[in-house]
């Protein structure tokens, strides 16, 4: 289609924006838009954007940028998405019954509008005849996801743009086993929110909304507890230093008493950003995968002295940490935390008795093989699954009754323990992080030790990420025009090592660099490619599923014994890493 005839299409979409059920705002900006888009360049690629697509599920469910627009996150969206969500729920389930209510649990994050579009959610739901459980607050995502369990809901809805910036929002759908819905459910359900009309109110009604008290929040910190595997931490407490922010977010509300109920007594709080603020006005971005974000807990880390700094982003599913590393703190990225918590919890649970029966670690394509390497030691198995923790989830729900989850986690900073929760967890990862630093600390032990010694006892592990930002309509061509080229012509050799296969997640297919087949892949179809070497390096291409980037992945591995120290040894793989993206032609 071209521009012109794009243009024309959106227009027309755009028109019922200007009308009644739509707010004065809305309709204003809308006929603004419309008026001016001739003339004024900046209106029409804003009337585009806004119109030219329909947000859709992806790893992270519906987020997009706040505003007027199919494309936008809004009142309306929002009660489209609820709507369409109420109406597949009933195809599933049928009609409710005294006896057998419809349940579905809501909660949001700290972002602008977050508690409005919970609210809509839940008058949207009862107007459809089901029964909206509210958390009348912001409540980690985490603490959504157990609580759909604990209420024994049909699904779940948290509003949350999770990591993004300020002027992103979204919503999460949740299946009743706890987990994000995937396929063939989550088609299901936009084929329901698709079939319905922009210019059409929505029916809400206020009558019939439960209300979730504070006691979900002692039952909630009372499972967390229960995952403390530290005898000396469950008959002592710690006295532990601990430094802590929650970046605006929910975390502020939930981590701090969550760490206490565990035991740990001296907690420090970075007060500018214990406020929940939709804005983040502290950080540029609130996302613990970057330095800057932990830089005034870092700060605070060091008046007090603390063992260990942690961060969790405006919805509670993923903590950044950083430990002392001479005179001063070192930022550990997801991969290497998810190595020390995995074996961490192997170990403990190994101790316990609890690895007895047959049990499984989880990973995505994308995460550390280091986790892999950890579950060979400790005689456990590996389930492998596309990015997004909804699919560490579903593998949870088909290894139900035969195999047991230990803990799983993603390079993106997110983790799991235990299957009391189906969605990474980052108040309890902080829980469990803080409580291996505790261990630690009594063995006159550290985490940088403790990483050294897990590649001394496989491999040593390093692993990169380049993100490239394509914003808007032409960035998604330009996105698709890059997988496209990876798919057709895959390179046949990365940084001096031989391409030895070409996973194609979209085909389902491992091949030779001859393009023969070689097997098939267990996952379900998604659009990541993945080249791996003649030496065990994985590159990995894929566009993100919640934010207008193309991701690239490489990780490396060799032994490690004691011919060089740990630091050189992690600086000789470090530039292996960067000569990979270099040969991706991303650096």
């Amino acid at each position: 289609m071209n521009d012109e005839d794009l243009l024309k299409d959106v227009k027309a979409k755009a028109q019922a924006w200007t009308q009644a059920p739509h707010d004065e705002q809305t309709r204003h900006t809308v006929r603004t838009w419309l008026n001016t888009c001739d003339q004024d360049e900046d209106a029409r690629e804003a009337l585009i954007d806004a119109f030219y697509t329909d947000l859709s599920f992806g790893t992270g469910g519906l987020r997009g940028k706040m505003g007027p627009g199919t494309n936008r996150i809004n009142a309306t969206t929002i009660a489209l998405a609820t709507q369409g969500l109420a109406n597949h729920l009933l195809r599933m389930h049928g009609a409710p019954t005294s006896a057998h209510p419809l349940r579905v649990a809501i909660a949001c994050d700290s972002r602008h509008q977050s508690q409005e579009f919970a609210q809509i959610t839940a008058e949207v739901l009862a107007s459809s005849g089901l029964e909206p459980w509210l958390y009348p607050e912001l409540r980690p995502t985490p603490q959504l996801s157990w609580t759909v369990r604990e209420l024994g809901a049909v699904a779940g809805v948290v509003v949350t743009a999770s990591h993004n910036p300020s002027i992103y929002n979204g919503y999460k759908v949740y299946a009743a086993d706890g987990g994000q819905v995937v396929a063939p459910e989550d088609s299901q359900l936009v084929a329901e929110v698709r079939a319905l009309s922009t210019d059409q109110p929505v029916a809400r009604v206020q009558e019939g909304i439960h209300v979730l008290d504070a006691t979900w929040d002692d039952r909630y910190r009372d499972v967390l507890a229960s995952f403390r595997l530290s005898p000396d931490l469950v008959a002592n407490g710690s006295d532990l230093t601990i430094a802590y922010t929650g970046l605006h977010g929910t975390g502020a509300l939930a981590v701090p008493a969550a760490l206490k109920a565990f035991g740990f007594r001296n907690v420090h709080e970075v007060s500018s950003q214990a406020i929940p603020d939709g804005a983040f006005p502290t950080v540029h971005s609130p996302n613990p995968e970057e330095g800057a974000a932990l830089a005034e807990a870092v700060a605070l880390a060091t008046q007090v002295g603390a063992s260990i700094v942690m961060g969790t982003d405006p919805d509670s599913d993923r903590v950044g940490i950083a430990v002392p590393d001479g005179d001063g703190f070192r930022l550990l990225n997801g991969n290497e935390t998810a190595a020390l918590l995995v074996d961490h919890v192997l170990a403990k649970w190994q101790a316990a008795g609890k690895l007895d029966r047959p049990s499984f670690v989880a990973k995505t394509v994308v995460t550390t093989d280091l986790l892999s390497e950890l579950a060979k030691g400790y005689g456990v198995e590996v389930r492998e699954t596309l990015t997004g923790f909804k699919f560490i989830a579903e593998a949870i729900r088909k290894e139900e009754g035969k195999l047991q989850y230990v803990a799983g986690g993603e390079e993106s900073y997110g983790y799991l323990v235990g299957d009391a929760v189906r969605d990474k967890d980052a108040v309890q990862s902080c829980c469990l992080l803080a409580e291996l630093a505790h261990e630690l600390d009594l063995a006159g032990e550290t985490m940088l030790g403790r990483l050294a010694a897990i590649h001394k006892r496989h491999r040593a592990y390093k692993e990169g990420l380049v993100s490239l930002v394509k914003e808007g309509r032409n960035g998604k061509e330009e996105i698709d025009a890059m997988m496209k080229g990876f798919r057709t012509s895959p390179p046949q050799e990365l940084a001096g090592e031989t391409v030895a296969e070409i996973l194609d997640f979209q085909s389902r297919e491992a091949r030779n660099t001859k393009g023969e087949v070689l097997r098939a892949l267990p996952q379900a179809a998604s659009n990541v490619m993945q080249f791996v070497t003649e030496k065990g390096s994985r590159v990995t291409v894929r566009p993100s599923g919640t934010e207008p980037k193309i991701k690239c992945y490489a990780s490396v591995s060799a032994s490690w014994t004691d011919d060089v120290s740990h630091d050189e040894m992690m600086n000789r793989l470090q530039r292996r890493v960067e000569a990979h993206f270099q040969a991706l032609g991303v650096r």
